[in-house]
């Protein structure tokens, strides 16, 4: 049963929202409410084998635990985006890709949030089965290994070797802040099954008396009183009911999260007004300017009988703006209903100069909002990856033991593949980060405690505060991120406060 009020009231139940509710009911003498719109589930022998088995991604479209969405990528390239929609979020139906933001990807980010501030809560989020030093957590809730080097699948094996011949270093950690190169990617796995934040923070917590769980459950407004937020709004069956909040927490990720500030009056005035939406307060910046990874598949063919079934990606190399991601299977294997029945080695982008923005629907606020990426539109965003493409098919062709000869057709041309070339083999690697940015500029919506700027009781936690994508993959700094923030938190005479 919903109660009327909580001292904290936590929006989505994904990454970040799995951490933060568990942690901040820590305090037996703080009620923590967490409202999730997706699906739940239990620990034990009850929890869904999709979501257990990290082979496989339930993120095809016969999946329970997604939300798609209409995505613009680049001129002449539309496509529907996913994201993980249930306890747990995306870090419950991912690759189980568990690489850390690099020092100078937090460069961008305010001073305190350095490398050297942030590495306890890196180190405190993990407990890694490889390395026990300095660097890396050896009790915290996530475990991390990486695949055993006489146990790579035939193609992760093939392409540390190419890349190693053609001249990259090989990297014992890529969780270390060292150099670039290629390496085994540390995974949140433990005895084959994926474990994100929702089993490894918030499962173990739900029989806690002052949580409380709601699955299936939409926020649609967060109620604001005076300049501070007083508690949430949701959709009950035909009615509206409203719950009372000490502070409310927004993390509904970096889609839904500016969504639900527009839809509560918090966002860019003229978009609000120009959508029949009442304007409670000004922030120009919700929604626009998001960095991502752009990733160009490039084909290619097994040369002979090659296992189906691994880790979808245990081995990639990283360059200075570049991530090599060789596949082990087809996505057709790995994604049930994907269809997807060539191998690829992705080439991702790591430092995009695109920007994108979250758009309302015109037609119906509360839908599913537009992503217009607008990837490929800088000529350095197109220039790296077409050299990327030319290593990419350089790398498969001294991938002799798998890799089909000539089989990798990369439509080179004096200078490489052409833009329509990129863009038909154009996708996102699924980071959207900065549509509720950090930081104290014009543009920044949250400060440097995820606390929104001009209302009191409202923090946004999720990657859209990430002042932009971290060059590796967003979900260990996120949870990061999340575990910071609860542990930042503190109880004051007559309210809760987070700091």
């Amino acid at each position: 049963m919903l109660p009327q009020h909580a001292d904290i009231v936590v929006i989505g139940g994904g990454s970040c929202g799995s951490v933060v509710a568990a942690r901040l009911s820590d305090d037996p003498d703080r009620s923590v409410l967490l409202l999730e719109a997706g699906r739940g589930y239990d620990a034990g022998p009850t929890l869904p084998s999709e979501l257990r088995d990290a082979a496989l991604l339930p993120v095809g479209p016969e999946s329970g635990w997604i939300a798609a969405y209409s995505a613009h990528l680049a001129e002449g390239r539309d496509a529907t985006v996913v994201r993980g929609r249930g306890l747990g979020g995306s870090g419950a139906v991912n690759g189980a890709y568990f690489i850390r933001a690099r020092p100078d990807d937090l460069g961008h980010w305010p001073r305190s949030w350095s490398h050297d501030e942030v590495l306890p809560y890196f180190r405190a989020i993990e407990s890694d089965a490889d390395f026990a030093d300095s660097v890396h957590g050896g009790d915290g809730p996530i475990p991390v290994m990486r695949t055993p080097p006489d146990r790579l699948h035939p193609v992760s094996a093939a392409f540390h070797s190419a890349a190693v011949a053609a001249g990259h270093r090989s990297v014992d950690d890529l969780n270390a802040p060292g150099p670039v190169g290629v390496g085994r990617v540390p995974m949140n796995v433990r005895d084959g099954v994926r474990h994100g934040p929702g089993l490894a923070y918030l499962l173990p917590a739900m029989g806690r008396p002052n949580l409380s769980v709601q699955t299936g459950t939409q926020v649609v407004r967060i109620v604001v009183s005076e300049g501070r937020a007083t508690g949430v709004e949701i959709a009950d069956g035909t009615n509206i009911r409203r719950i009372e909040a000490g502070h409310v927490v927004v993390c509904a990720g970096a889609v839904c999260s500016p969504q639900l500030l527009m839809l509560s009056g918090i966002g860019p005035a003229s978009q609000l007004r120009g959508l029949g939406l009442g304007v409670v307060h000004h922030l120009a910046g919700i929604g626009d300017g998001f960095s991502d990874h752009p990733e160009i598949a490039v084909p290619y063919r097994y040369r002979d009988n090659v296992p189906l079934r691994a880790p979808l990606l245990e081995s990639v190399l990283h360059t200075d703006a570049l991530e090599f991601r060789p596949y082990t299977v087809p996505f057709g294997a790995a994604i049930p209903g994907s269809g997807v029945a060539d191998p690829i080695l992705g080439v991702v982008l790591t430092r995009p100069r695109s920007r994108g923005s979250v758009m309302l629907n015109p037609n119906d606020p509360s839908a599913p909002p537009v992503l217009d990426y607008r990837y490929l539109l800088h000529h350095d965003d197109r220039d790296t990856l077409r050299d990327g493409v030319r290593a990419a098919a350089d790398l498969l062709a001294d991938m002799r033991d798998v890799v089909a000869p000539g089989s990798a057709d990369v439509g080179s041309g004096r200078r490489g593949p052409s833009d329509a070339w990129l863009a038909s083999h154009l996708g996102t690697s699924l980071h959207l980060s900065g549509t509720c940015r950090m930081g104290d500029g014009e543009n920044s919506v949250v400060d440097e405690n995820c606390r929104v700027h001009g209302i009191d009781g409202l923090s946004v936690v999720d990657t859209s505060v990430f002042p932009e994508v971290p060059s590796r993959g967003p979900h260990a700094t996120a949870v990061m991120l999340a575990h910071r923030f609860a542990a930042g938190s503190s109880r004051v005479t007559g309210s809760t406060h987070l700091l």
